[in-house]
């Protein structure tokens, strides 16, 4: 027989706070795996401040992240992990976010471009893209 928990010990739900260190040294990484500029991390994050960008990323336990910055990086850390499920090979997975893509969903255009766009919701429509293809294959 098994016990049941109780609903408040069953999930541990954490604050921004504790959220935001290991969401910023997970986005480094993802920043250095695909190359991406300072600028190209600044838009994917949703355009701080030069000097709050760098104050997170020197000291990301001091990080206060807004709500829009949290859900960036869980789409962010979302897209990193459907990659590596679906293009095991580090490279390739890494690669794949700057190749044009022909599906209507990116138009020609890489998905990196366009979750550079600038919009919460491009990083939702790459995010959609990718857990599709990993529920019914490669469109």
């Amino acid at each position: 027989m098994s016990a049941v928990l109780a609903p408040e010990t069953a999930a541990r739900s954490f604050t921004p706070q504790q959220l935001a260190a290991p969401g910023l040294r997970a986005f480094e990484r993802i920043a250095q795996a695909w190359q991406l500029s300072v600028d190209e991390q600044l838009c994917l994050l949703g355009q701080p401040p030069r000097s709050t960008f760098f104050a997170w990323r020197k000291h990301p336990e001091r990080a206060s992240l807004p709500r829009d910055t949290l859900e960036r990086l869980s789409y962010l850390l979302g897209i990193w992990k459907s990659l590596s499920i679906l293009l095991p090979d580090a490279a390739a997975a890494d690669a794949w976010v700057r190749q044009p893509n022909a599906t209507p969903a990116f138009g020609g255009r890489s998905a990196l471009a366009r979750m550079l766009a600038g919009n919460v919701s491009d990083l939702h429509a790459v995010r959609s893209y990718l857990d599709g293809v990993r529920g019914g294959g490669w469109s």
